[in-house]
């Protein structure tokens, strides 16, 4: 697969699996690709996504969450989204335009109760599902 030169990562509130896509691919390929996120509404970085990506040396700490509408740039190479309502929004976006579009359905570790070792737990699974997607789909540096 060609690697694309812009991508976005979606989600529904760009708090947690779009920051941390985006924190992920800016790691790896932030000097290749021009790496953004945004959100189907207005959220705020979760804080156990920042832990955990501070665990792999990613930080997402200053993240400043955006929805679809406060993108300044919507010309894309590829958008990956990462729940449904995403993939709605991104396909009324883009209906116009010629990007890629891409579906990558993810866990959210916002709906896990329990400890906080569980909480955490589910964050990782998310982190780590979405750097292994991401390596599998950009190839590794």
């Amino acid at each position: 697969m060609r690697r694309p030169g812009s991508v976005l990562f979606a989600c529904n509130y760009n708090s947690v699996r779009s920051p941390m896509a985006e924190g992920l691919a800016k790691n790896l390929f932030g000097d290749v690709i021009y790496v953004d996120s945004a959100g189907v509404r207005q959220g705020g970085v979760d804080g156990f996504a920042i832990a955990v990506m501070a665990e792999i040396d990613v930080d997402i700490s200053q993240h400043s969450s955006k929805t679809f509408d406060d993108l300044e740039d919507t010309s894309f190479d590829l958008v990956i989204s990462l729940t449904p309502e995403a993939q709605h929004k991104a396909v009324e976006l883009t209906r116009t335009m010629a990007v890629e579009l891409e579906y990558w359905p993810s866990l959210d570790p916002t709906g896990i109760d329990g400890s906080r070792e569980v909480v955490m737990a589910a964050f990782r699974q998310v982190r780590d599902h979405l750097l292994q997607r991401i390596k599998a789909r950009f190839g590794e540096e």
